[in-house]
């Protein structure tokens, strides 16, 4: 290779099912093996076969289809509970979409998540890390006539009371929609990306071939089921291997190190993040993880030194994923058997069936092998498209099919990639996504604040920290650190509070009066801001 493009190996078929089709199948095939495992720190595991699980999907299909059509669009806003997993799988076999969400949403961000996606269904928890999601919820719906409201409370005795067998199921072609899922928009607001059923199953399988998980693999994992690492990667992919997830209700580093040695897990999957937690965990020695077979990481830029940590500590390999939602979700993957060289400074080759290319970002030309540009991917896994934003799916997907990522990065001859920055400002933090203007539109709300820039500075722990450096009115009082900090925390999620303020009078702007963020990013390394108070 001289150019930076990679063609489509199509060596490994595209898995061209629905997701009901795929549960279907393994519980034909292990019926009784152990497909779920619903652990938490205060409560004891809940375990289903594939027969169960399989059962439980049909009464939920069953109990969604004498209340709503095939095709309505169905959210879900809950933390990792089992409740999450059966819904998924009925609205697969009931032929609706289901719409993701993440339970730490407030108000204003769970009322737009719905009314954007056109959800004809909210399905939530009682409460999630104090928040009261049921009186949320009731404040929210007075908004949003015709959303009914699924409580999760009494759900599965629900359920379990329809039968199914009177009921028409639809078929469901797996080029239909099967989710629904947020992500980063040009102008700050999630994007509501909608993924098609054989695109989420065929790039689950191709993961998991990639990163050399055996078949019937037991897989740990407490990636939040609203991303699709959680429920594809790890969920999907476990149907596809007829494995056994154990889902971790929350991140625990004992809880998941002690279901490590408990269920003698072969795959771990987890954020750096994470990953660190649990390295640093005071009793990490205690715990038996010899069983563990390979590690995989990604959401974030994965270090080299902890790529090589983990493989030392925990005796296993490593498979560093890359990839967003737009594309179900992974492109380029690392294999435990690549060289360290490739395991520790590189994503890895594309996976099978995707194209992926290295384009100028100026002139949407290839690049040569080792230049930077814009990482682009077309293939089966691109999405359907931004709902109702056909001018954001247009700027994303091109005439030629290149869906754009947004991400800078180089190819080498070989294919493999290395990812060394973002053409977009988001703000990664432990893996959660965070829009800076969704955070800059609230400060401006405040009477001191004339201009509001947040960026994401380097963190050792969760990768990025979210910053905010603020304008402020000369003749205005000044507001306090603890005031701005409870003025975003009243509007928005936790993760995308501030954790530094800075003061600037004189924000950095190129000759047609953009923003230059990297340039504050650069004052903030340099410590050449003034703190908030100071």
């Amino acid at each position: 290779m001289t150019r930076s493009l990679y063609p489509a190996d199509t060596s490994r078929p595209v898995l061209d099912l629905s997701v009901g089709d795929l549960l279907r199948q393994a519980a034909a095939e292990v019926p009784d093996r152990t497909a779920l495992i619903s652990i938490a720190p205060d409560r004891g595991p809940s375990t289903w076969s594939y027969a169960e699980l399989l059962r439980d999907a049909g009464h939920a299909a069953a109990w969604l289809l004498e209340r709503f059509e095939p095709g309505d669009h169905i959210a879900v806003w809950a933390p990792n509970i089992p409740e999450w997993i059966v819904l998924q799988y009925g609205t697969a076999l009931a032929g609706m979409v289901l719409v993701t969400t993440n339970p730490a949403l407030r108000e204003q961000e769970l009322e737009y998540a719905l009314r954007q996606s056109r959800s004809v269904a909210v399905a939530y928890a009682e409460s999630f890390r104090g928040t009261d999601m049921a009186a949320l919820v009731a404040d929210v719906l007075p908004n949003l006539p015709g959303i009914t409201a699924i409580p999760f409370t009494t759900w599965f005795q629900d359920i379990r009371a329809v039968d199914p067998s009177g009921v028409s199921f639809p078929d469901v072609a797996p080029g239909l929609p099967t989710q629904i899922q947020f992500t980063s928009g040009t102008t700050g607001r999630p994007k509501a990306a909608v993924l098609r059923h054989r695109s989420m199953v065929t790039n689950s399988d191709y993961i998991r071939t990639r990163c050399g998980s055996p078949g019937g693999a037991v897989w740990v994992s407490a990636m939040p089921l609203f991303h699709t690492a959680g429920c594809g990667m790890a969920g999907l992919g476990n149907l596809v291997q007829r494995g056994t997830l154990v889902l971790a209700q929350i991140f625990d580093p004992a809880l998941m190190l002690s279901a490590v040695t408990a269920y003698e897990a072969d795959v771990l999957i987890g954020v750096p993040a994470m990953l660190k937690a649990l390295l640093a965990h005071r009793d990490l020695g205690s715990f038996d993880y010899s069983s563990l077979q390979v590690i995989v990481s990604g959401g974030d830029a994965v270090p080299a030194d902890l790529v090589e940590t983990c493989e030392k500590t925990f005796g296993a390999g490593f498979s560093t994923v890359y990839g967003q939602t737009e594309l179900s979700p992974i492109v380029t993957q690392t294999s435990p058997q690549d060289s360290a060289q490739d395991n520790r400074s590189t994503t890895g080759r594309p996976l099978w069936n995707v194209e992926v290319a290295i384009l100028d970002a100026a002139t949407g030309t290839v690049t040569p092998v080792g230049v930077e540009g814009e990482i682009c991917a077309r293939g089966y896994q691109t999405m359907i498209g931004y709902l109702d934003m056909p001018e954001e799916t247009a700027a994303t997907i091109d005439g030629d099919g290149w869906l754009h990522t947004g991400d800078l990065g180089s190819m080498d001859e070989r294919g493999y990639v290395t990812v060394t920055g973002r053409l977009k400002d988001m703000i990664i933090r432990g893996g959660e996504n965070i829009y800076p203007a969704e955070i800059e539109a609230v400060l401006l709300d405040h009477p001191a604040i004339i201009n509001a820039v947040v960026v994401g500075v380097k963190d050792e722990e969760w990768g990025e920290r979210v910053a905010a450096i603020v304008e402020l009115d000369p003749d205005g009082a000044v507001p306090s650190e603890q005031e701005l900090h409870d003025l975003v925390r009243a509007s928005l999620a936790p993760h995308k509070t501030p954790k530094a303020w800075y003061v600037s009078s004189d924000l950095p702007r190129n000759a047609m009066g953009k923003l230059q963020k990297f340039r504050l990013q650069d004052r903030i390394a340099a410590n050449a801001l003034r703190c908030l108070g100071d």
